[in-house]
């Protein structure tokens, strides 16, 4: 069979809008969509379930063999896969792009309010936001490829051509270091001690 020409990956923090980007992506590909949190359940390959953070503990290194046989023996020529962990459980040699999704803590935030999370839950990954937890993880373990895209304010529209501008132009301005800053952002609004609230997460 022939491997799949295209492996993209769609990560970010929690609630930064990855689903719903990575599947219109797909769509507009004719891409073959794989959502982590949906195949693990599919796969058995959850461990267990952290009821303090409501998130699923997976077997990632189960998770990476299963993910690398349904790549390989994938007919697709284009795969977006979709999850935080994504760049944890696709090897290097198999990725293609690599995009980290950014979101403004402020309004983040907000994002996360409507969706209920927990005050632990919601600081916790705020903190993971502006820490750069997901993009440090994406660039040590897939060097080259990582393309951060800042989504703040935008409609998935927007920031689904800012991809597609990568994709078929093959532009690399964006791939490689750090170019967002939310830290030095939220210092210069004196909003820094709010949002990195680590007391609570213990």
């Amino acid at each position: 069979m022939m491997k799949p020409q295209q492996i993209i990956l769609i990560t970010g923090t929690p609630c930064v809008g990855k689903t719903t980007l990575a599947k219109q992506l797909a769509n507009q590909l004719k891409a073959f969509y794989i959502n982590l949190t949906d195949y693990a359940k599919q796969n058995n390959l959850i461990l267990s379930k952290d009821v303090q953070r409501d998130t699923l503990i997976i077997n990632e290194k189960k998770m990476r063999q299963t993910l690398t046989n349904t790549i390989n023996q994938s007919k697709h020529p284009i795969i977006v896969i979709d999850g935080h962990f994504a760049t944890s459980v696709v090897p290097n040699n198999l990725s293609t792009f690599v995009f980290v999704l950014r979101r403004n803590p402020i309004e983040l935030e907000t994002f996360m309010q409507k969706e209920g999370f927990s005050e632990t839950k919601m600081y916790e990954n705020l903190s993971a936001e502006i820490l750069d937890i997901c993009l440090v993880e994406a660039i040590t373990k897939h060097t080259n490829k990582v393309c951060e895209i800042d989504i703040t304010g935008k409609s998935v529209e927007q920031s689904i051509n800012e991809i597609l501008s990568v994709l078929h132009h093959n532009k690399n301005k964006c791939l490689g270091g750090n170019t967002i800053d939310w830290l030095e952002f939220l210092e210069q609004k004196g909003l820094a001690e709010h949002y990195l609230k680590i007391d609570k997460l213990s």
